[in-house]
C-alpha cells in the first residue's frame, strides 16, 4: 500500500475521531472478556482467568508494535510473497507517524492502534479453552508467538495488501475469520494438547453470574466499535449499518438462546442471555457492514442455534476440554457467520443473486483460516511442551490456581464475630 505523507488537508478528522474512539471501545472488550470468562470458572481460579485476558493487553501490544503490524499490513508484493506475508517496513511502527494510511484519511498510527486492539482481543479469546490448568508463564509465551506467527499472517491474508483470501473475494468485514475462527480453533487445538482439567465441577455452575453479565454487556458495548470502527469512515453510511446490525443480531441471538434454554432445559438463565448475545455478536462480525438490519435478525437467530448446538456437541462428545466454550462460540460462530454472510450479503449474497459464488468463497476462506490456525497452533504448543512445562502441578490445580500462581484470592478471609448477648440484642431492638 502506497502511503502518502501526512498533511493537514488530507486528514479526515471525523474518521480519525471515530476510529480512535472505536479503538478504545475494542480495547475495553478485553477487560469485558476477562469478567465474562472470570465469572464462569471456580472461585479459586477467577483471578488467574481474568489475568489471562489482562496479560494479552500488554504482551500483544508490544508484539504488535515491534513486528506484528508490519507482518500483517506491510506491502511485500515485490518479493513474490505478498499474498502470504507483509514485511519489516513498519517494525516498531517506524514510518507511520508522518504517513497517511492509503486513501483512508487516517494517519498510519491511528490505523495501527485500531488494528492492535483486534490482535489483543483475538489472543485473549484463546484462554477460554485453557483456563484452570495451564501455567501462566507458558500461556504468556504462547500468546506472544501466536500473535506473531498465526494472527499476523492470517490478518495479512484477509486484510493486507495482496493477501490471497481478500484477493479471492471472500468478505470479512470485522474479523470473523481473522479474529474468531483463528482464536476459537487455536484454543481448541491448544486445549487438546495441554489436556483436560483434572478437577471439573460443572454442576456447581459459574462462580459469579453478575461478572458474566457485566462482561457480556461490556463486550456488546465494545463490539459497536469493533464492527462500526471497521468501516474506517463515517461518511458513507457503512459504519451506521455495521452498528445497527450489531445491535440487532445480538438482540435476536440473545432471545433465541433464551428460548432454546427454556425449551430444552426448562429455564432461561442470566448466563445464557450473555452467552447468547456474544454468539450473535460473533456471527454478525464478518457481515456487519455487508448485510441489512433486517437480515441481521435472521443471522442472530440462526447463529444462536448454530452456536448452541456446537457448544452442546463439544461438551457431550468431551474429546477436548473446551473449558469456556471458546471454540463453540468463537470458532464455530466465526464459521457460521462467514457462511451466513455469503447468503445474506447485499453484494453477491445467495438470496440476492441466486449464485453460490460468494458463498463458496466464504467457505473456502473460513476453511483456510481453520487449517492454518489449527496447524500453526499445534506446532507452537508442541514446541513449547518440548522445552517447558505447560501444566500446573496437580495439587495446585485441584486447590485452585489463584493463590499458587498470583498469591491472591478472589474471596477475602471471612471474619467471625462473636454472637451478641441477648441483652445487647434487646437494647439494639429497643433503640431501633
Amino acid at each position: 500500500m502506497a502511503n502518502p505523507v501526512l498533511t493537514e488537508d488530507a486528514v479526515n478528522t471525523g474518521a480519525v475521531a471515530w476510529v480512535l474512539t472505536s479503538a478504545a471501545l475494542v480495547f475495553l472488550m478485553t477487560a469485558g472478556l476477562g469478567f465474562f470468562y472470570g465469572g464462569l470458572v471456580r472461585d479459586t481460579n477467577v483471578i488467574n482467568t481474568m489475568m489471562m485476558s489482562v496479560a494479552s493487553m500488554a504482551i500483544v501490544c508490544l508484539t504488535w508494535v515491534v513486528f506484528g503490524f508490519s507482518w500483517a499490513f506491510g506491502d511485500n508484493g515485490s518479493t513474490g510473497f505478498g499474498m502470504f506475508v507483509g514485511n519489516f517496513d513498519y517494525s516498531l511502527w517506524m514510518n507511520l507517524d508522518m504517513k497517511m494510511w492509503g486513501d483512508s484519511g487516517l494517519p498510519g498510527l491511528c490505523f495501527a492502534a485500531f488494528q492492535m486492539t483486534f490482535a489483543i482481543i483475538a489472543s485473549a479469546i484463546i484462554s477460554g479453552s485453557l483456563v484452570e490448568r495451564m501455567r501462566f508463564s507458558a500461556y504468556s509465551i504462547m500468546l506472544a508467538l501466536w500473535s506473531l506467527l498465526i494472527y499476523a499472517p492470517l490478518c495479512h491474508w484477509v486484510w493486507g495488501t495482496g493477501g490471497w483470501i481478500g484477493a479471492m473475494g471472500a468478505l470479512d468485514f470485522a474479523g470473523g475469520t481473522v479474529v474468531h475462527i483463528s482464536s476459537g480453533v487455536s484454543g481448541l487445538v491448544a486445549g487438546a494438547i495441554v489436556g483436560p482439567r483434572r478437577h471439573v465441577e460443572k454442576e456447581l455452575g459459574p462462580a459469579n453470574a453478575p461478572f458474566v453479565i457485566l462482561g457480556g454487556s461490556l463486550l456488546w458495548f465494545g463490539w459497536l466499535g469493533f464492527n462500526g470502527g471497521s468501516a474506517l469512515s463515517v461518511s458513507d453510511g457503512v459504519a451506521a449499518r455495521a452498528v445497527a446490525t450489531t445491535f440487532v443480531a445480538a438482540a435476536s441471538s440473545m432471545l433465541s438462546w433464551l428460548m432454546l434454554e427454556r425449551l430444552l432445559k426448562g429455564k432461561s438463565s442470566s448466563v445464557g442471555a450473555s452467552v447468547g448475545a456474544v454468539a450473535g455478536l460473533v456471527c454478525i462480525t464478518p457481515g456487519a457492514g455487508f448485510v441489512t438490519p433486517g437480515w441481521s435478525i435472521a443471522i442472530g437467530a440462526l447463529g444462536a442455534v448454530w452456536c448452541y448446538v456446537s457448544v452442546e456437541i463439544v461438551n457431550k462428545v468431551n474429546l477436548v476440554d473446551d473449558t469456556l466454550d471458546a471454540f463453540g462460540l468463537h470458532g464455530m460462530g466465526g464459521i457460521g457467520g462467514a457462511i451466513l454472510t455469503g447468503i445474506f450479503a447485499l453484494d453477491g449474497g445467495l438470496i440476492y443473486t441466486g449464485s453460490f459464488e460468494l458463498l463458496g468463497k466464504q467457505i473456502a476462506g473460513a476453511m483456510a483460516g481453520v487449517a492454518f490456525s489449527a496447524t500453526g497452533t499445534a506446532i507452537i504448543v508442541v514446541a513449547l511442551r518440548l522445552v517447558m512445562k505447560l501444566r500446573i502441578p496437580e495439587e495446585q490445580e485441584v486447590e485452585g490456581v489463584d493463590q499458587h500462581t498470583h498469591g491472591e484470592t478472589y474471596h477475602s478471609p471471612v471474619k467471625k464475630y462473636p454472637q451478641a448477648k441477648a441483652s445487647e440484642s434487646s437494647e439494639v431492638s429497643d433503640t431501633v
